[in-house]
């Protein structure tokens, strides 16, 4: 009788679950089914010139087409306001670089004193750290970016957050030092462009499309540089900070850049259902060839790194998913 009464409400859980945001999976007993139950889905990415938007579509028609969610993808300023709006509750998945997040659970930088309560998905592709400046600046350093025009990223960014770490790496205040821009990409490409600006940060995967867009139109005119000198002073704040590349080819450039990585994280909060969680998290690595096809930073998500999103913690049914053979 127990076990029939335990099954009944399961399936009343569903029932009313299927009008909401998200809905409730079947309980069963230590562990619940590698199932996603339906009702909808709202996934949090970043700016539409870049992979977060471009990988958060993708995943939003991977999750509708084999699931019996539908997920919809929304532009946003990325990954500060992506946390804050998960936790709010206007999203259920958000992409996030891993410095914002370990921030964010750790009650750190643009979350001083008040730690969010999420969980990870999966740990995702890198975000290369890209600066771009135009030859015609003088800067060839991030030193040398005292009194220019640069662009730190959109407001409440994760390439704000490392922009402006950076910047003070350098010994440079970010408030008074630079004309610091807060822009989008776009329209940080429209002033690079346009040479309203000298400069830009941005901390995205490769290529990012308006990068390319950049390096292509104002082929000899803009330039790479160099920012790993700033790489140990953002270790000391963050571990996940590490030394990378931009190989020439990615952007049409005479020579590999060395530059600064942190990784990705899908993001959810700590009350995301955990069928939800696994089936969306094996559906990831089941389908990956289908997110290649969307945008290629997807060939480097891997089983071996994605649990590997420490301090945040990871969603059980995100661990009973990368746990399976």
């Amino acid at each position: 009788m127990k076990r029939l009464l335990a099954t009944l409400a399961a399936v009343t859980l569903i029932a009313t679950g299927c009008g909401g945001k998200q809905a409730n999976q079947p309980a069963g007993g230590g562990s619940q089914a590698c199932e996603a139950g339906s009702g909808r889905l709202t996934i949090a990415t970043g700016n539409s010139g870049g992979v977060y938007y471009v990988l958060g579509g993708g995943l939003a028609q991977l999750i509708s087409k084999n699931t019996g969610l539908k997920a919809t993808a929304a532009e946003t300023g990325a990954s500060v306001q992506n946390i804050q709006q998960l936790v709010g509750g206007t999203y259920d998945i958000a992409f996030s670089l891993a410095d914002t997040a370990a921030d964010a659970v750790q009650g750190k930088g643009s979350f001083e004193g008040k730690p969010q309560k999420v969980q990870a998905l999966a740990r995702i592709y890198p975000n290369s750290t890209q600066v771009l400046v135009r030859t015609d600046s003088g800067i060839n350093s991030v030193a040398d970016m005292r009194g220019k025009r640069i662009s730190t990223g959109s407001p409440k960014s994760g390439t704000e957050v490392i922009a402006n770490r950076l910047l003070q790496a350098a010994g440079l205040n970010p408030d008074t030092d630079v004309q610091a821009q807060r822009l989008d990409l776009a329209k940080t490409a429209d002033g690079i462009k346009s040479g309203t600006i000298d400069g830009l940060v941005w901390s995205g995967g490769l290529p990012t499309a308006q990068i390319t867009d950049i390096t292509t139109t104002m082929k000899g005119q803009v330039k790479f540089i160099d920012i790993t000198p700033q790489l140990p002073a953002l270790q000391q704040i963050n571990s996940v900070y590490d030394g990378g590349t931009i190989p020439a080819a990615t952007y049409g450039m005479p020579a590999d850049v060395p530059t600064i990585v942190v990784p990705n994280l899908l993001l959810v909060r700590d009350d995301f259902e955990t069928g939800n969680a696994c089936a969306i998290t094996k559906l990831i690595f089941d389908k990956k060839a289908e997110l290649e096809s969307v945008h290629p930073a997807a060939k480097d998500i891997t089983r071996e790194t994605a649990p590997k999103t420490a301090p945040v913690p990871l969603n059980p049914g995100a661990q009973q998913a990368l746990s399976a053979s």
